[in-house]
């Protein structure tokens, strides 16, 4: 059997990202989510080792400075979230290919430190108006955390060409097929196989 390797999904906040690795994960036995570490408070119904490996500041602090993250940031003032390394080897020791739901900046590091082994998938709207249509369009923030947000995704959209690959997530059944070929055409037959697919924006050097 190949050894697991790392599928990374990442776009802008509201792009559709959490869908698409929901779906896989419905439908691929092979894939297992990586969950995240992070500092925040646990919320009603959340678990810790399920939804996300809950710490105390200082502890995450602990673990940083021991070099036992892939990737970490602090999103807040002392709010941190983070891909543990003990988190990987736990699903790979399964014999489990990881998928990654994760933000641009994350996304980033973690092609750093694996590699070739990592594809990366940049989830991107039809165009940006749209996007920031749809972030409004969800009413869940007052008008300056919504602010914030379109900021955010109006930088993270500048990344696209950092990734392996870009998804135009259009119309939303159409992304999930392409995603599941994606996926299917990467694990049995990596870059290379990539490449001949007839959509995707395809980057990798």
């Amino acid at each position: 059997m190949d050894s697991p390797k790392l599928i990374i999904i990442t776009a802008p906040s509201g792009a559709g990202k959490t869908t698409i690795v929901k779906h896989l994960l419905k439908v691929r036995e092979n894939l297992a989510f990586s969950i995240s570490a992070c500092t925040r408070t646990q919320r009603y119904g959340e678990v810790n080792g399920l939804d996300y490996y809950f710490l105390s500041t200082g502890e995450f602090k602990r673990k940083v400075a021991a070099g036992e993250f892939v990737e970490f940031e602090e999103v807040y003032e002392n709010q941190f979230y983070g891909t543990l390394k003990s988190e990987v080897e736990r699903l790979t020791a399964l014999g489990k290919n990881v998928i990654f739901d994760i933000d641009v900046r994350g996304a980033v590091n973690i092609k750093k430190y694996y590699g070739d082994r990592a594809l990366t998938v940049f989830v991107a709207p039809p165009s940006p108006q749209i996007l920031f249509e749809r972030l409004r369009a969800r009413k869940t923030e007052d008008e300056e955390s919504l602010r914030k947000r379109i900021a955010r995704a109006t930088e993270e959209l500048t990344y696209e060409r950092k990734f392996d690959l870009t998804l135009v997530n259009n119309d939303l059944e159409t992304a999930l097929n392409e995603a599941e070929t994606i996926v299917d055409t990467f694990l049995s037959s990596g870059f290379e196989g990539l490449k001949k697919l007839s959509y995707g924006n395809f980057h990798h050097e």
